[in-house]
Formats: C-alpha cells, sequence, structure tokens
C-alpha cells in the first residue's frame, strides 16, 4: 500500500503562484513513478506532469501541454516528496489537485487539494 498526502492548494489571484507537496508513504519501495493530475468541474481526470523514480540524477518527466513552461515537477527523495510549483495560475486551472502514485497497473491517489484561480 502506498499513502498519498497532499497539500499546499488555496485560492490564488490570476498570475499568481502555489507550490503543492506530495508527501508519500508505505510501500513506496515500488514505486515506478509519481504525478500530479487535476479535475475541474464537469471534467475528466488529466494528467498535469509525471516524474520517474527510474534514475534520480536525471528523473524523466511528462508535463502536460497546458501546463507547459509554467509548471514544474520535483521531488526530494530523502523527503518521500514530490511538488508541483505552479506560476502564471490562469483561472482554468481551477480544478482539485490529485497526487498519483504508479505501481505496475496500479494507481494509488491522495484526497486532492482545491487549487482555485480567481480574482
Amino acid at each position: 500500500q502506498v499513502q498519498l498526502v497532499e497539500s499546499g492548494g488555496g485560492l490564488v489571484q490570476p498570475g499568481g503562484s502555489l507550490r503543492l507537496s506530495c508527501a508519500a508513504s508505505g510501500s513506496i519501495v515500488s514505486v515506478s513513478a509519481m504525478g500530479w493530475y487535476r479535475q475541474a468541474p464537469g471534467k475528466e481526470r488529466e494528467l498535469v506532469a509525471i516524474i520517474t523514480r527510474a534514475d534520480d540524477a536525471n528523473p524523466a518527466t511528462d508535463i502536460a501541454d497546458s501546463v507547459l513552461g509554467r509548471f514544474t515537477i520535483s521531488r526530494d527523495t530523502a523527503k518521500n516528496t514530490v511538488y508541483l510549483q505552479m506560476n502564471s495560475l490562469k483561472p482554468e486551472d481551477t480544478a482539485i489537485y490529485y497526487c498519483n502514485a504508479r505501481v505496475l497497473t496500479e494507481n494509488f491517489w491522495g484526497q486532492g487539494t482545491q487549487v482555485t484561480v480567481s480574482s
């Protein structure tokens, strides 16, 4: 089992920034990748960014086109924590953001943290 706890969400004005954190615990040795997804009202959950654990020196990332250049995913291996730095936030970024951990075909999810971008 892998447990994920997100934090860092909140209300921010357009153009502002937030940093989301995801702390992992449990059987993290088996986790091959971690990342962030989001789900806006009335929409399906979509990929935001993924970072792999295969090579700590040169981790592979997968960033959604909609956030490329604005969002950055990173990790602190010692703290078993993944971060999502969100800059230049737009109203369309408003969603519940979920941390994800992948173990083969299994996916584990955090409880989600609300990000609201509004003036």
